[in-house]
């Protein structure tokens, strides 16, 4: 039973409880009429109550069985009132305490509160910042968890939403999801939401789907949870330049309106706290967004589950494409050294179109050296998205690069929703710095960091 069902069944019990104290003065004063008219509410009351419990702990349970009881005596004693006025009323007092008394302590005692934990997902891709939380949800017993994907949209420069995407096919066969539009969250009221994306509206590539804004949310829970679904380069609070690279992480839509912010450790804690301190004050809000006890208590910096998950993959586990093979096979059975060159948003913004003519030159670079090296070219999953909304110029090179890259079919290309299948596997990193290049220092493998300056 979930915590608001048990606590609706005891305030009807004990509203039940306050009946009896007036049932007894009617009959005190004679007036019999009011008093059938409670005993009839009660049995009511103890049918709700019962009906409540079967619903959601089955038939047959020991404080249905104890309700029962109670109803029949509050019908015997309805019975005897029409039939007979001169009752003992302290008799009947007692009877209906005695037996209600047994069906609290019954209701208190013998059924279990279970949680609800809800976990929303938008892209596929990121669903690494979320799968360690919920597996431990999934395996308490007492918790029932449930993975939902929600839309969400490209946006036009205008910010206007262009087409939806919803990605519900791209999770692991045992992740079991629900879909958005079937899940009642007022009926429900979950006793926790995670989410991963805290942009709201404020993004300018993509938007979740309005109806899944923080501030929705919020409506129907206790606490909303935001996980980031990156992870950033450890930095020191006292570093002021690379906290001024970072800072627009801390405060967002999604962090202002979540009861609790997992990030990645006690330092970026630090960070997060001293950042939305200033940027809360710089907009004028009050009360516990200005109180650092209390966001001490809010951000926690326990870790992210990306790590968790990069951690717990096998390379020799995992499933590998056959086309991937015949790229990464040499003709004597060997296998290649395979480098993961991984293309981001951040530095398409900050380079234009000589990020583009870079990629061009590490590609034919690539292409030159693949009977010993194979290429496993992951781009950002919302690059594309991001040009047409951001960089339109470099959009139409980009694709020619991208189309006669799979055309030559040399290389891997991956737009799969698993970027830690790419971590594990390949030998090496090389690309742009982003969350993937923290995800790949677990591994404890080579790192190199493109520079868009060099070519050859």
């Amino acid at each position: 039973m979930r915590k608001a069902q048990k606590q609706q069944a005891e305030e009807l019990v004990r509203q039940m409880e306050e009946a009896h104290d007036q049932i007894k003065k009617f009959i005190e004063q004679g007036s019999i009429p009011s008093a059938l008219e409670l005993l009839e509410e009660c049995q009511n009351g103890g049918i709700t109550v019962g009906t409540l419990i079967e619903n959601t702990e089955g038939e047959g349970h020991p404080t249905v069985l104890l309700l029962e009881e109670y109803c029949e005596v509050a019908y015997q004693i309805h019975e005897e009132l029409i039939q007979n006025k001169n009752v003992n009323t302290n008799k009947i007092y007692k009877l209906l305490r005695q037996k209600l008394i047994k069906a609290a302590n019954s209701l208190k005692n013998n059924i279990t509160v279970k949680k609800e934990a809800v976990f929303l997902p938008y892209k596929a891709s990121m669903w690494d910042s979320l799968e360690s939380v919920w597996k431990a949800a999934d395996e308490d017993a007492y918790c029932d968890a449930y993975v939902i994907p929600i839309p969400y949209y490209d946006k036009n420069p205008d910010g206007s939403f262009r087409e939806m995407h919803y990605e519900a096919d791209q999770y692991p066969d045992y992740v079991p999801i629900t879909r958005y539009d079937e899940f009642d969250f007022a009926k429900h009221r979950p006793d926790m939401i995670y989410i991963h994306n805290g942009y709201d509206n404020w993004n300018l590539v993509t938007s979740v789907h309005p109806d899944f804004f923080s501030g929705n949310l919020k409506k129907y829970t206790e606490k909303l949870i935001y996980i980031p679904y990156f992870v950033l380069d450890e930095i020191e609070p006292d570093n002021e330049q690379a906290v001024e690279s970072m800072k627009h992480f801390c405060f967002m839509p999604g962090i202002i309106n979540a009861d609790q912010v997992i990030v990645q450790s006690e330092n970026m804690k630090k960070i997060y706290i001293s950042e939305y301190l200033k940027a809360a004050k710089e907009r004028g809000l009050q009360g516990k967004h200005l109180d650092r006890e209390y966001l001490e208590r809010k951000f926690l910096g326990l870790g992210s589950p990306k790590y968790d998950r990069v951690l717990s993959i096998k390379k020799e586990n995992l499933d590998i494409p056959q086309e991937w093979l015949k790229v990464i096979e040499k003709p004597n059975g060997s296998w290649k050294k395979i480098i993961l060159y991984n293309t981001g948003i951040a530095a398409l913004l900050a380079h234009n179109e000589k990020w583009v003519n870079k990629i061009e030159n590490v590609l034919e670079t690539f292409r030159e050296n693949q009977d010993e090296v194979a290429l496993l070219w992951r781009p950002h999953p919302l690059i594309e998205s991001a040009m047409k909304s951001m960089r339109p110029e470099v959009l139409q090179k980009y694709e020619m690069l991208k189309e006669t890259y799979l055309a030559e079919g040399w290389g891997i290309y991956d737009e799969t929703a698993d970027v830690d299948r790419a971590v594990v596997f390949s030998d090496a990193y090389y690309g742009d710095s982003s969350s993937v290049v923290q995800l790949y220092k677990q591994t404890r493998k080579p790192i190199m960091i493109q520079n868009v300056e060099i070519m050859n």
